[in-house]
């Protein structure tokens, strides 16, 4: 009896599995960036995912996350037009600040 539960339980595990979520359509929509941030992640138009991807490649190559407070990024000259001037911005402050330069 016990091995018969058990196989029931491995049988919902392995369908659980396999089931596969879907990708939000406006997380997948390809937009246009500024050019404050194409200067960055390119001009050719991209998901949202994607640039949020690109803008971290960016961050990690030129060592602009801050030592102490890893949440934090420390702006360059580049990031200084995306981030309206701010110096240093927390990582959920930067998604909101890259948002208003997709269209």
């Amino acid at each position: 009896m016990a091995k018969k539960k058990a196989k029931k339980k491995v049988a919902k595990k392995k369908k659980a599995a396999k089931k596969k979520r879907k990708p939000n359509a406006a997380f997948m929509k390809a937009m246009k960036p500024s050019a404050a941030l194409a200067a960055i992640v390119g001009s050719k138009a991209l998901p949202r995912t994607q640039v949020v991807k690109k803008l971290w490649a960016y961050i990690k190559r030129k060592k602009l996350q801050d030592k102490k407070d890893r949440r934090a990024i420390n702006a360059d000259a580049n990031l200084l037009k995306v981030f309206k001037g701010k110096k240093k911005v927390s990582m959920f402050e930067m998604t909101k600040l890259v948002n208003k330069h997709l269209s």
